[in-house]
């Protein structure tokens, strides 16, 4: 299996088994908690190094990289505006039958909520009831772990409706300075 040892690492994982800095000596020197300093002359920028890596270090960092991949995976999905919204609606709504939900959330075209909760439900966050009557029935509702991220969600509403009005006046300025910007790369025969 190969390995490279200059991967990015996860910009959230705390760096306290290895920290890399550079002195004034021009060298760089890697800490470990686990077999001390070591220092290296500073070199020119090679290119990544690929070594072949079979031992428990190399599970470890695999495994890590399967975390890191999934974790951007389920953020990919809940950070889309219509998965926010659905665990929005479903958390404050309880169960909700899909018309409902699609009117309730408002401007989400049917494919696009459908693809939406399957999603969710493929990810474990909503679960999917169907009634056996007909016309068909289907409800929808918040998981455990669904309610949980909900609670994630709500702080996002607060902050954003703490710092609303500051966003809305810091677009208003930006936009005015565009505005100007614009104006001023025309030419004086353009402006009216």
């Amino acid at each position: 299996m190969r390995y490279s040892f200059f991967d990015k690492p996860n910009p959230c994982r705390m760096l306290s088994e290895e920290l890399w800095h550079a002195d004034p000596a021009n060298t760089l020197t890697i800490m470990s908690a686990t077999s001390g300093d070591h220092t290296t002359p500073r070199g020119p920028i090679l290119p990544p190094m690929e070594t072949n890596c079979d031992d428990a270090l190399c599970a470890d960092d695999n495994a890590q990289k399967k975390t890191d991949d999934l974790a951007r995976d389920i953020i990919e999905q809940i950070a889309d505006k219509w998965s926010i919204l659905v665990i929005d609606a479903l958390g404050t709504r309880g169960e909700m039958r899909f018309s409902r939900l699609r009117e309730h959330i408002g401007g989400v075209s049917q494919k696009m909520l459908t693809k939406t909760l399957r999603q969710l439900e493929r990810d474990g966050l909503v679960s999917r009831h169907v009634h056996p009557v007909i016309p068909p029935r289907v409800d929808y509702r918040l998981t455990p772990i669904g309610n949980s991220l909900l609670d994630k969600i709500c702080g996002i509403w607060d902050w954003a409706e703490s710092h609303m009005t500051e966003m809305e006046a810091a677009r208003l300025q930006f936009d005015r300075k565009e505005k100007r910007a614009d104006t001023s790369r025309l030419p004086d025969s353009a402006i009216v």
